[in-house]
């Protein structure tokens, strides 16, 4: 998997977060979860929480093959008042 390509968007509470996804083992990857730790940044520049949410991992994804996926990840808007914003640092995957 590469490094999650984070973009805006009209909500400061959500943002679309694509990751690349490239099975390089021997047979094919059937499901999956992806999980998304999402920080809550102040205007300061000061990180108040992660949020996590997870998502199917979209598969299948056949051995040697590579897979894009874009989510739109959302926090509640009332933990993101005005002044401050959301970054979705950390990815993990599990794969079955």
């Amino acid at each position: 998997m590469g490094d999650p390509v984070r973009e805006p968007t009209d909500k400061r509470w959500c943002e679309k977060v694509t990751l690349d996804f490239h099975n390089s083992g021997g047979t094919a990857v059937r499901s999956g979860t992806v999980t998304f730790g999402t920080h809550i940044i102040g205007a300061l520049g000061i990180d108040w929480a992660t949020i996590e949410s997870s998502q199917e991992l979209p598969a299948p994804i056949e051995a040697g093959a590579r897979k894009e996926k874009s989510w739109t990840v959302c926090v509640e808007a009332w933990r993101v008042p005005l002044g401050m914003h959301i970054e979705t640092q950390d990815v993990s995957v599990r794969w079955k």
